[in-house]
């Protein structure tokens, strides 16, 4: 069993979500593990598991309807995206049996079908990536790709879809903090003083945002490898880095799923969450799901 994240660039329309679910669900083999929208960001997670050749196909079938549904010349949202499909990663689950090599070998055959199917352009990153410069994906994702031609595709980007970046990589943990601010400079400042890049926690990338829908400011934070990052003293940076600059923590959240192993290194970080609870934990819903089959 492997897993698949991938992220679509529309968070409003529900019936589309909706649609792109049902393409991947009407995959044979196919387990949808959970899926949500955020109107800020523009975007939609979809999580599902299953043997690795029928996530893959849902993976496909995720990626074209996301093609037929939404049209990148009219979106708008404070996300970094490049694809109606924006990313897809494949992941290698706790205790299921498959490892990270094999999703890279998923991740190519997907990016190779995409591109024959829909002729959607696809760049591979992360441990996928057929070339160093495109492993971190902030590498690829940005106005003009990065100058070079597509892993699959002759055409740098589809008239209306853009391109899909497919991966493989091992389980991130998707985690924002909203702050008592409209300032999205405070966020970014916050995010330059906790990400990687910038000299903070190993294995954190991190932005700052203003979200209209919340009219708040927003520390959006990608955690690479959780197991490696102190995430309690994350947490306190951010929270004396807000009132340093004058404001504070109002709520967190999680995006997606999170192992239990994280959830049992810190209880405390998980919990401060609003919308946490126990079908957050990847392995209890895949049980959970199972169960009611």
């Amino acid at each position: 069993m492997i897993e698949c994240v991938p992220n679509f660039s529309d968070g409003r329309d529900l019936a589309k979500l909706s649609a792109i679910v049902d393409a991947i669900a009407g995959t044979p083999g196919v387990l949808i593990l959970g899926s949500e929208s955020d109107a800020d960001h523009h975007r939609s997670v979809v999580t599902f598991a299953g043997n690795p050749d029928a996530v893959m196909e849902g993976a496909i079938r995720g990626a074209g309807k996301a093609a037929e549904l939404i049209d990148l010349r009219t979106h708008q949202g404070v996300h970094p995206r490049v694809g109606a499909a924006d990313v897809i990663p494949f992941v290698p689950l706790p205790s299921g049996g498959e490892t990270l090599e094999r999703c890279v070998e998923i991740a190519h055959r997907a990016g190779a079908e995409i591109w024959r199917r829909f002729h959607i352009p696809v760049y591979f990153y992360e441990a996928a990536a057929l070339m160093p410069e495109r492993r971190r994906l902030e590498s690829i994702r940005r106005r003009g790709f990065d100058g070079l031609p597509p892993d699959a595709g002759d055409i740098a980007e589809h008239p209306t879809a853009g391109a899909s970046m497919v991966g493989a990589r091992n389980i991130l943990i998707a985690y924002n903090i909203n702050l008592s601010t409209r300032d999205a400079a405070t966020a970014r400042a916050i995010a330059r003083e906790i990400r990687e890049s910038s000299g903070g926690f190993p294995f954190v990338k991190a932005m700052g945002l203003y979200l209209p829908a919340r009219d708040c400011a927003q520390v959006s934070m990608n955690l690479t490898n959780f197991a490696h990052t102190p995430l309690e003293q994350l947490y306190e940076a951010v929270r004396d880095e807000a009132v340093r600059l004058g404001t504070m923590v109002a709520s967190c959240e999680l995006i997606g799923l999170v192992p239990r192993k994280a959830v049992d290194m810190a209880p405390e970080f998980f919990r401060r969450a609003a919308n946490f609870t126990e079908s957050r934990i990847l392995e209890f819903r895949i049980e959970q799901l199972l169960q009611s089959k």
